[in-house]
């Protein structure tokens, strides 16, 4: 065997959901700033139904910048929350709320030559999604009227010729 001990071809591999749409639960969210000073909100996505409930789907952001505000209203709209006019809001008001997210998988190169690969939600990839709530009670099903019966054929009146029958 022939390896290269000095290269840096590390490889460190995020990503435990393929690529797709889920209904996705935000269970974290860390309040931070960007570079240029403006508020960042990261939020940890969870499949929250389907073959890889429970799994981390993606850690997405919003930021509320000038530039940040379109894609900050879409999230906001499909997340269920006000998301126009002027509104007063806190991480813990994501935090459980449901969304149906578009994952799809990043590669990277850090820059001591690495590859990092992990999952990312595209600009427009949260849609609304009607949940359920868990302590809804369905109202009883009304049973329907059973239909009409159609009328009984009377037989003819008289003797019955077993020439005359059909079969």
């Amino acid at each position: 065997m022939k390896i290269d001990l000095d290269e840096s071809g590390e490889l460190r591999d995020y990503i435990s959901v393929p690529a797709g749409s889920y209904v996705c639960r935000i269970t974290e969210i860390r309040a931070g700033a960007t570079r240029a000073g403006d508020e960042r909100w990261s939020m940890k996505l969870v499949v929250a139904e389907g073959q890889h409930v429970g799994k981390q789907a993606a850690w997405d952001s919003l930021v509320f910048s000038a530039r940040g505000r379109g894609r900050a209203r879409l999230v906001l709209h499909a997340l269920g929350l006000p998301c126009s006019g002027t509104v007063e809001l806190q991480p813990s008001d994501l935090e459980g709320r449901h969304a149906l997210v578009e994952i799809r998988p990043a590669e990277y190169q850090t820059p001591a030559g690495g590859v990092v690969r992990r999952n990312e939600v595209p600009y427009d990839g949260y849609r609304p999604v009607e949940m359920e709530p868990a302590t809804a009670v369905a109202a009883p099903a009304q049973a329907a009227p059973p239909p009409p019966r159609a009328p009984r054929r009377q037989p003819p009146p008289g003797p019955v010729d077993v020439n005359e029958l059909p079969f």
